[in-house]
């Protein structure tokens, strides 16, 4: 298995019926993909198809102290769909469920995290999502807004069909491309060439 492991947080909400098939694409791109879920977007996957197709289990819940750490460590995180209340968690360092905890801590190291919002209308014209979409870029999370959600528009942010996971893979591969030649310009600097 690759050591490029990607987390993938799933929240609930209709959008995350596109997660097996995004894992897959992102496998073909040279992912080691887990998945992590919250304790609702549990109700919206297959956590068994996932885990067979990841090797590794789907996990909803944080670990005992005393047990081992089942997932190697992300050098990606991508939280799609995210709802409006995991946005809000993340924004504020509210770690109650293990996705929002890895997610949260994965910004505090510098991992590079994506989130893709999916939610309604009338949720994304709320002050709270707007405020927490400023606290996010502020860390420097990578958002995926399709359309970009203000006080006039009435539609909704990256709902049903219309879920940007090409655009999430883009902002990937381009992430994979920076670590690939960070990657390169250490092994170089160990081994005394500078490029």
């Amino acid at each position: 298995m690759s050591d490029t492991v990607l987390y993938v947080v799933v929240c609930g909400c209709p959008a995350a019926v596109g997660v097996t098939d995004f894992v897959k694409q992102v496998q073909a791109d040279g992912w080691n993909t887990c998945v992590i879920a919250t304790p609702m977007g549990s109700r919206f996957i297959n956590s068994e198809e996932l885990s067979q197709l990841t090797g590794h289990p789907v996990r909803t819940t944080y670990k005992h102290p005393d047990e081992p750490d089942v997932l190697p460590p992300a050098k990606a995180i991508v939280v799609a769909p995210a709802t409006f209340n995991t946005v809000n968690k993340l924004a504020n360092g509210i770690t109650d469920t293990l996705a929002a905890g890895i997610t949260c801590e994965g910004i505090g190291l510098g991992i590079p995290v994506i989130v893709a919002p999916s939610i309604n209308a009338a949720l994304a014209r709320h002050g709270a999502f707007r405020r927490s979409l400023g606290y996010l870029t502020d860390y420097g999370v990578k958002l995926v807004l399709n359309p970009q959600p203000n006080t006039e528009s009435r539609s909704a942010v990256n709902q049903g069909s219309e879920f940007p996971w090409h655009i999430v893979r883009q902002l990937l591969t381009d992430v994979q491309s920076l670590q690939l030649r960070s990657d390169a310009s250490t092994r170089d600097s160990a081994n005394g060439t500078f490029a």
